[in-house]
């Protein structure tokens, strides 16, 4: 669970990373949409990029085609939807999961992932709330 709204305000916003291709590496959380409760796997948060990844290839032989820009820069606001979390869940099958991170994967407003890769791990509970998006761009989900 991530601690979002006026509880959250007091601790600091939650630091998540953003393990898409997006170009952002690590983004703070800064409301739970439709919710006024901690953030759960599947949940669609709004957050701040703070890290993110370089612009594109500079040097010899990083011609016009090369360059490979970024989706997101610093400061952008954007949506995103939270695919683990340090907290342990349990399921309905009385496993309980629990991940070394908080981790989210970007998405625009239409509700498509912005990035075209997902590196790491992801919680298979997004199937419940109907990410299956993310799931395919997934390289491995438990």
């Amino acid at each position: 669970m991530i601690p979002v709204g006026p509880d959250a305000a007091h601790v600091g916003q939650t630091m998540l990373n953003c393990i898409d291709n997006s170009g952002a590496t690590v983004v703070e959380c800064i409301a739970n949409v439709r919710m006024k409760r901690h953030a759960r796997i599947g949940d669609r948060i709004v957050v701040v990029v703070q890290k993110s990844r370089n612009l594109g290839e500079v040097g010899p032989g990083a011609g016009p085609g090369s360059v490979n820009a970024a989706k997101v820069r610093r400061g952008d606001i954007r949506h995103a939807i939270v695919v683990r979390t340090a907290k342990k869940v349990q399921r309905k099958d009385g496993m309980v999961v629990k991940f070394d991170d908080n981790a989210c994967a970007l998405i625009g407003k239409n509700g498509e992932p912005m990035g075209t890769r997902i590196n790491g791990v992801v919680g298979s509970e997004l199937r419940d709330k109907k990410w299956s998006k993310i799931l395919s761009l997934a390289s491995m989900h438990v």
